[in-house]
Parts: structure tokens; C-alpha cells; sequence
């Protein structure tokens, strides 16, 4: 049975992931800091829960030592520190470049190390609006997603003549969170992206055939200004 590794998980897009995962027959493991807030999760997919600090690369490699050897894994952490750029606290801009891009590089590291062999596998990065435009007063957030997408785009060049499918995916809107807030009334009926709508499509894209992979999708709702 296939396993999927999501890495970062939580109780948004992580967990639409894990469920469809599931649904599509696939056993999955959930990797956090955190691993009490998902035991909900676990109960409901038959994920095995890790605690990992994905920025410490011995916690990355007994994480993928325990889990076993994916076909499927995402890397969703990321961090963020705003305020106008002469005010930025340099530990927090390190903890966002640490968090966001190193991070991403470890486990890409741990999983293709292991998807070689098999000459199969995908790893996919969930990035963000901030991926492809920095905002005013959001540097940090936007050289670690940059970042990352430069790793993704290296990667699948190097990898996909390998047999590995590396996606990038620019989540380019606000996700929906369960129950209703200010932010999602404002917005009308679909203005936020449904984490159930993203997970569907990394799955299809998890399963596109070589011929046509895709490397970068960007989701956003319909009515989303770009």
C-alpha cells in the first residue's frame, strides 16, 4: 500500500489531504511539532502520527526512518514575520528563511534519497501568493517562499528524468477554515480557496501520468484579483 507523508500537517489543507489520501486508499503518516492536535485526525484516517522538527535534519531522518519510504510526500510548513523592513527582527527573518526553504530542503533530501531506488515517487511544496510577488512589508515571508520555489523548480530538473514528479503549488488566496468568519462572509460564496478543492488536486496531479506532468499549479478562487 502507497504511503503519503504530509509534513507540517494541521487541521486545514493537511487534514483534506490526509482524508482524501485515505479515501484513495493510501496509508498516511502525519509529521508536526505538535502531534496531541491531531490525534482527532489519526482516529479518523488511521494515520500514524510523528513529532518532528522539520528545520533539525536528525529529527528529518528518524521521522522518514519511522514513517517508511513514501511515494507521496508534501511539505506545507511555513512561517512568517511582517512589520516595515528597518523594524525587522532578525531572528524571526531567520526562523522564517529556516522554517519556509531549509526545512523544505531536508525533507526533500530524507524523501528522495528514498524515492530513488524505487525510480517513482512525488514531492510537492505548498507555496503561496507570496511565492511569485513580494508584498510591501513582508519580505521575509516572501525570500522563504521564493526560496522554495527555486528548490521545487531545481529539483523537478534535476529528479523528473529520474522517474520523480516535484510539483509546486501557489496557493494565491485565503483557505478556508472551518466555521464562518468576517474574513470568508466578506468574500461571497466561494471566495476562499476550499482545502478539500486543494487536496483533489494535488492527488491528480500525484497521479498524472509522465507524459504530462505538471510542475507549477497556481489555485485561487474565481473571483480572486491577480
Amino acid at each position: 500500500m502507497a504511503l503519503a507523508l504530509i509534513v507540517g500537517a494541521g487541521s486545514g489543507l493537511s487534514a483534506s489531504l490526509a482524508r482524501q489520501c485515505a479515501a484513495d486508499g493510501m496509508k498516511v503518516a502525519l509529521a508536526a511539532r505538535d502531534t496531541a492536535k491531531l490525534e482527532g485526525l489519526r482516529k479518523e484516517t488511521g494515520a500514524t502520527l510523528h513529532r518532528c522538527d522539520a528545520t533539525d535534519a536528525l529529527a528529518v531522518e528518524q521521522l522518514f526512518e519511522a514513517a517508511g519510504a513514501p511515494e507521496l510526500v508534501v511539505y506545507n510548513p511555513s512561517y512568517r514575520v511582517r512589520g516595515p523592513f528597518l523594524s525587522l527582527d532578525r531572528e524571526e527573518v531567520r526562523k522564517t528563511l529556516t522554517v519556509t526553504a531549509y526545512g523544505g530542503f531536508l525533507v526533500a533530501q530524507a524523501a528522495v534519497k528514498r524515492m530513488l531506488p524505487l525510480g517513482r515517487g512525488s514531492v510537492f511544496f505548498t507555496g503561496a501568493s507570496a511565492s511569485i510577488k513580494g508584498y510591501a512589508e513582508s519580505a521575509p515571508f516572501a525570500m522563504g517562499k521564493f526560496a522554495l520555489r527555486g528548490l521545487a523548480q531545481s529539483l523537478a530538473r534535476e529528479m523528473g528524468p529520474k522517474g520523480l514528479h516535484v510539483a509546486h503549488f501557489v496557493i494565491d488566496g485565503g483557505i478556508l477554515k472551518a466555521g464562518a468568519d468576517a474574513r470568508s462572509a466578506g468574500r461571497g460564496e466561494d471566495g476562499m480557496l476550499s482545502p478539500d478543492a486543494i487536496a483533489k488536486t494535488y492527488l491528480e496531479v500525484h497521479r498524472q501520468q509522465r507524459s504530462a506532468w505538471s510542475f507549477e499549479i497556481d489555485l485561487r478562487p474565481w473571483s480572486e484579483k491577480f
